[in-house]
């Protein structure tokens, strides 16, 4: 179901004592997924749970590309000032390619197209952890892919951004569901 979050019971449950693992993927790991690596992260370390911590200390996050097109390279600059412009913190980044143990070792892996799900899907070995970031996106309607800017200008990179930041804004608000529990209706 796109445009919608996965009902809470698809997602892998919070293993108490242990981070839970979030990977974000996308083609070369210098636009999209470190966009969604630092995205998460703020809106995570915003969110406080019931219980009066702050979901960001419970999760790891990362991102990785599903090739080694740009291994060892900073995010690229377009990236840095889209993610800079829309004021969130600055981000080391190093580029690398995802592996099946990567895979294997994550309770989340959060693909940025169905491209990059398709790839993922025949790495996983539990492909039940694999999602689309936009599925969380209750704006995205029956959009599943967040196009690649890499080829854009500046203005492509802060729509990009502006994709990823609504989907993030729904994962964590779904991921803080899973320690607080479905919201009383």
């Amino acid at each position: 179901m796109r445009g919608h979050s996965p009902p809470l019971d698809t997602l892998p449950r919070p293993v108490p004592g242990s981070p839970y693992r979030i990977v974000f993927v996308c083609t070369g790991n210098i636009c999209r997924s470190p966009m969604a690596e630092v995205a998460t992260r703020s809106v995570a370390d915003g969110t406080t749970l019931a219980d009066g911590t702050i979901l960001g200390g419970h999760l790891s996050i990362t991102s990785a590309g599903t090739g080694p097109w740009h291994e060892g390279e900073p995010m690229d600059p377009r990236t840095a000032d889209a993610l800079r412009r829309a004021g969130y913190p600055d981000h080391g980044h190093v580029a690398h390619q995802i592996s099946v143990a990567g895979l294997a070792a994550s309770d989340l892996i959060v693909a940025l197209d169905r491209r990059h799900q398709q790839t993922l899907r025949s790495l996983c070995r539990d492909p039940s952890h694999l999602f689309l970031l936009r599925a969380f996106d209750p704006s995205a309607g029956a959009a599943a892919d967040i196009p690649d800017p890499f080829y854009g200008d500046e203005a492509e990179f802060d729509a990009c951004l502006s994709m990823i930041a609504d989907g993030c804004r729904g994962l964590v608000t779904t991921l803080a569901s899973l320690w607080d529990g479905p919201p009383s209706r």
